[in-house]
């Protein structure tokens, strides 16, 4: 995937790039890795953890929407990413807040029982969507985004094992589009900024 990244530069701040009178957020103001060419948001349904199907790109339409793949037992990105995300999103003007969509699925639906991701996802934010699925199936929607499948690595010397998964971060903004992704390690500055450039950017219809 990294060959498939552009960074780009941004000076200002997001706030200030979304006030009155000021210049319109342009792709190059974005702290996040831009991607060569935009990704169409997957079409796919997987379950809610209350059992109901839950369609993609129909129950995002016309919202700033973070996709991530990943699991409640990880030590380390997954956790961080979900706090990193939802103090961006507890600092944010209301307004905004409520255009942003955050969906979480499992990449270890074994041990991610419905009540287990939603007990575990709530600890960060009641907002978050949590999608459970076929193994199968979830490794075809990542393949789709140019992602290795997830695989269970072998069992740990404590008990329980961890599963590989990508990292990144996808950002599909209101035009059913991803034009940014944002890999482990970039900081919550960087997409609380970017957060109001991309619905100034790619606003939808």
């Amino acid at each position: 995937m990294d060959s498939r990244y552009a960074l780009a530069v941004c000076l200002t701040a997001a706030l200030t790039a979304c006030a009155p009178g000021a210049p319109k957020a342009i792709p190059a103001d974005l702290k996040g890795p831009r991607l060569v060419q935009a990704f169409p948001k997957p079409n796919f349904v997987l379950q809610r953890n209350d059992g109901t199907p839950f369609d993609f790109r129909a129950e995002t339409k016309g919202y700033l929407t973070f996709l991530f793949f990943g699991y409640t037992n990880c030590p380390d990105v997954c956790p961080l990413h979900m706090n990193n995300l939802a103090s961006v999103l507890h600092g944010l003007p209301p307004e905004t807040a409520k255009r942003v969509r955050l969906v979480f699925v499992t990449t270890d639906p074994e041990r991610d029982t419905p009540e287990h991701l939603q007990s575990w996802l709530a600890k960060f934010d009641s907002s978050f969507v949590g999608l459970r699925g076929a193994d199968s199936v979830v490794n075809l929607i990542q393949r789709s985004l140019g992602m290795p499948g997830s695989s269970r690595d072998a069992a740990l010397p404590t008990g329980g094992y961890t599963v590989s998964h990508g990292a990144h971060l996808w950002a599909f903004t209101p035009d059913d589009s991803a034009h940014v992704v944002y890999p482990m390690g970039m900081q919550r500055d960087d997409i609380a900024a970017d957060i109001p450039k991309l619905l100034q950017i790619w606003p939808g219809r």
